[in-house]
C-alpha cells in the first residue's frame, strides 16, 4: 500500500469516527422533543431516527460541496491530508467535551472551526468568503428564524385547537410527533452526513484520487449514511434530557411545532441553498420559541444561556484543538 493511499485511508476513517460521534451527539436534535412528551418510546424514536438519517443522507449533495470546496483551499499531497485529519480529530474531540455536559453545541460548527484551525495553522488558505456565507451568516439567522417560527406556529396550533379537549388533542399530537420527527430526522441526515461526505471527498481530492472536490462516489453516501445511523442509534441520552427537558416542559403540541418548524428551516437550507447550518441551533431555538409562547419565564434562560455559550465556544473551541492537533500529527503523514 503506497503512503498516499494509507493516508487518505486514515482521513477517511478519522471522518467516519466523527460520523459516528456526530450521530450519538446529535441523535437528541430529532427525537429529543417526541421521547419527552411520550409520544414515541426511546428505543422506537432511535430506529426511526436511525432510518431518517440514513435517508436524509442522500439528498445532501448540496451540503457535501459546500463543505469539500467552499470553505478551504488545499494543495494535493499528503502534507494537506494532515490538516483535514487534524480538522476533523479537533471536531470530534469537542463533541466528546460537549456530550460529557450534555450541552448540545453543533457537530456542524465543531467540523468546519475544525478544519478552519488546522488550515490556518498550516499556512492555508481559508475562502472567508464561503466561511461568512455559510457558517457565520446561518449561525447568526438560523436560531433566530427558529424561534421566531417557532412562536409564530405554536401560536396558530393553540388558535386553530383553542377549543379542542386537552386529552384528545395529546393523542392526536403524539401522532403528528411521529411524523414530524421522522422529518426531522430526514433533514439531520440532509445536513449532518452531507458534511461527513464532503469531507470524504476533500481527502480523495488532496489525496490525488479524483480531479475535484465537488464529484461525490456513490460509496461515500451509503458508507456515511451507515455510519451515522450507527451512532444515531447508540444513543445521545445526555443531550435527550437537556433538549426535552431542561429548556421547557414539552407537551405533544409544543413538540410537533418545534420539529415542525426545525425540519422545514432544514430541508430549505440543505435542497435550495446548500447550506451547512446547525441542526442543534435550529432545533433547540425552536423550542425556545415555542416555549415562549406560554411565558417568557416558561423557557430556562439559565440552561438556555449555558446552550448558548456552548455555541459561542463551538467554533474557536474546535479550531483551536485542531491547530494543536495539527503539528502532533503533521509528522505522521510527512
Amino acid at each position: 500500500m503506497s503512503a498516499e493511499l494509507a493516508a487518505v485511508i486514515a482521513v477517511i476513517v478519522i471522518a467516519m469516527a466523527f460520523d459516528y460521534t456526530n450521530g450519538f451527539h446529535d441523535a437528541a436534535n430529532a427525537i429529543a422533543t417526541s421521547v419527552s412528551t411520550r409520544a414515541l418510546t426511546p428505543r422506537v424514536a432511535l430506529v426511526m431516527a436511525a432510518i431518517g438519517n440514513f435517508i436524509g443522507a442522500h439528498f445532501g449533495a448540496g451540503v457535501a460541496k459546500t463543505v469539500g470546496s467552499g470553505l478551504v483551499e488545499l494543495p494535493t499531497g499528503r502534507a494537506s491530508l494532515s490538516v483535514v485529519f487534524a480538522g476533523v480529530l479537533g471536531a470530534i474531540v469537542w463533541n466528546l467535551v460537549t456530550w460529557y455536559f450534555g450541552l448540545p453545541s453543533s457537530s456542524s460548527h465543531a467540523l468546519i472551526g475544525g478544519m478552519v484551525g488546522a488550515t490556518i495553522a498550516a499556512s492555508g488558505t481559508v475562502l472567508w468568503d464561503g466561511i461568512l456565507e455559510s457558517v457565520i451568516l446561518p449561525m447568526i439567522l438560523s436560531p433566530l428564524v427558529g424561534f421566531a417560527l417557532g412562536y409564530l406556529v405554536m401560536l396558530a396550533v393553540m388558535w386553530l385547537f383553542r377549543r379542542g379537549h386537552p386529552g384528545k388533542l395529546n393523542r392526536g399530537f403524539r401522532w403528528a410527533q411521529t411524523v414530524s420527527a421522522a422529518a426531522m430526522s430526514v433533514g439531520h441526515g440532509m445536513q449532518d452526513a452531507a458534511k461527513t461526505i464532503g469531507i470524504i471527498v476533500l481527502a480523495l481530492y488532496v489525496g490525488g484520487y479524483q480531479d475535484d472536490a465537488k464529484t461525490i462516489p456513490e460509496w461515500a453516501f451509503w458508507t456515511s449514511a451507515t455510519v451515522l445511523a450507527l451512532g444515531t442509534y447508540a444513543g445521545g441520552w445526555r443531550i435527550i434530557r437537556t433538549l426535552g427537558r431542561k429548556i421547557i416542559d414539552l407537551r405533544p403540541p409544543e413538540g410537533f411545532a418545534a420539529e415542525t418548524v426545525a425540519s422545514s428551516v432544514l430541508y430549505f437550507n440543505a435542497l435550495v441553498l446548500g447550506a451547512p447550518i446547525s441542526t442543534t441551533h435550529t432545533i433547540t431555538s425552536a423550542i425556545m420559541g415555542v416555549g415562549a409562547t406560554k411565558r417568557l419565564s416558561a423557557v430556562r434562560w439559565g440552561v438556555a444561556g449555558n446552550i448558548v455559550g456552548a455555541w459561542i465556544l463551538t467554533f474557536p473551541a474546535a479550531g483551536l484543538i485542531a491547530s494543536l492537533s495539527y503539528f502532533l500529527v503533521r509528522p505522521l503523514f510527512t
